[in-house]
């Protein structure tokens, strides 16, 4: 009967975990088109760096403090009408993806930020005595020097997107969550509740074990 049942489900199972790969990529990749970027402008327009701007820090850093404040089931809801205009529909992975982004953006920007904070200033410092243009600085010394710490924060991001990704299911987001509440919890599935899980554990490993082996393999400090 259990046998039966996981064959049952395969297709459906299928279909979720393409739809989850979906959501997150589409998600990641808003993340690091504008969320790299965002980042590296909290950290060098912050006191004490070549790029120094008070307003321009503190306005960007509210921004990405108010969207990270925002719970992400919130969040969702929230963005609807948005998604609307976007994606022409508020169901499905593209719906869902548009409230995804809005979420990883800040959020990677935050992580991106720290890891250029652990960059030694002195090496900056150097580089600025030298005469090297902000742009030269921030692509041969601040991104390079900060690789560890961002492929790190793209794992944490992309884990967080499952998550986030899962929740989105409630709303009819697709994906793993949206199985797992149609045909899990609707229908009192226990054997669908804990396949979904399985498998959300198991994509869960795998992306930290490989974003860890990326990050050892980028750091050559």
């Amino acid at each position: 009967m259990l046998l039966e049942s996981l064959q049952a489900l395969l297709p459906e199972l299928n279909t979720a975990v393409l739809q989850t790969i979906y959501m997150v990529a589409f998600a990641l990749v808003s993340a690091i088109i504008i969320g790299l970027p965002l980042g590296v402008l909290l950290f060098v327009t912050d006191e004490g760096l070549f790029l120094r701007n008070k307003v321009v820090n503190h306005v960007t850093g509210w921004l990405v403090n108010l969207v990270r404040s925002i719970p992400y089931i919130i969040l969702l809801v929230a963005l609807l009408p948005l998604t609307k205009l976007i994606a022409g529909s508020t169901i499905g992975p593209t719906a869902a993806s548009v409230s995804l982004s809005v979420a990883a953006i800040p959020f990677f920007a935050r992580l991106v930020e720290t890891s250029l904070r652990e960059i030694d200033k002195g090496v900056i410092e150097s580089a600025v005595a030298v005469g090297a243009s902000p742009w030269m600085i921030i692509k041969d010394i601040l991104v390079p020097e900060a690789k560890p710490g961002i492929v790190q924060g793209l794992t944490i991001t992309t884990i967080s997107l499952i998550g986030y990704s899962a929740m989105a299911g409630i709303i009819g987001g697709g994906g793993i969550g949206d199985l797992a509440i149609r045909f899990g919890y609707y229908r009192y599935d226990n054997t669908i509740m804990i396949t979904t899980v399985i498998v959300l554990v198991v994509l869960v490993q795998i992306i930290q074990i490989g974003g860890d082996k990326i990050s050892r393999v980028v750091d050559k400090r």
